[in-house]
């Protein structure tokens, strides 16, 4: 049986996939919203969420580096290469998505609000530089969605494998 991860790694792991697809969802969602006060909205609902995420990263970061996940004997070595290289793009991606979002409202007119507090911003109103930013978080976010995409595929096929390898993120005994 494979080693399975700690109930804090779990619990981060799956709050960190309820909150990124739900940012995802709701970005696909505001982006056909018409200019006006639901849009803003909207837009600042992300925001606060997206900056929610960044920080939750880091946390999960900051706990990684002090907890190596579990060997898993299941996968073969290039399967293990793969899983690593995906992880570390999914870490990088955590980090550089939302971080391109913060960076672009730094060059928008618009205040910077976390859940209706406001954030002092560290740039100033330049719409080249948001729009650069702007289109770098929502290609990012796409390049996200297909990560994701392709860890779900792999999770089904190791469920479909029956290797353990899905318990091991999983609640339940330990």
């Amino acid at each position: 049986m494979n080693a399975r991860y700690s109930r804090t790694a779990m619990g981060l792991h799956w709050l960190m996939a309820v909150l990124v697809i739900g940012l995802i969802g709701w970005g696909l969602w505001m982006s056909d919203l018409p200019k006006g006060p639901e849009r803003g909205w909207a837009i600042g609902i992300h925001k606060s969420f997206g900056m929610l995420a960044l920080m939750l990263v880091f946390v999960r970061l900051g706990w990684r580096l002090g907890h190596r996940p579990p060997p898993n004997r299941a996968l073969t070595a290039i399967e293990t290469r793969l899983a690593n290289a995906a992880h570390h793009l999914l870490y990088v991606l955590l980090v550089v998505v939302p971080g391109m979002g913060l960076t672009s409202v730094n060059f928008t007119k618009y205040p910077l609000k976390f859940f209706a507090i406001e954030v002092p911003k560290a740039g100033w109103p330049d719409e080249a530089l948001n729009t650069l930013f702007s289109t770098t978080h929502k290609f990012l976010a796409w390049t996200l969605i297909a990560l994701i995409v392709l860890h779900v595929a792999a999770a089904i096929r190791h469920t479909i494998r029956r290797d353990g390898t899905m318990q091991r993120m999983l609640p339940g005994k330990h």
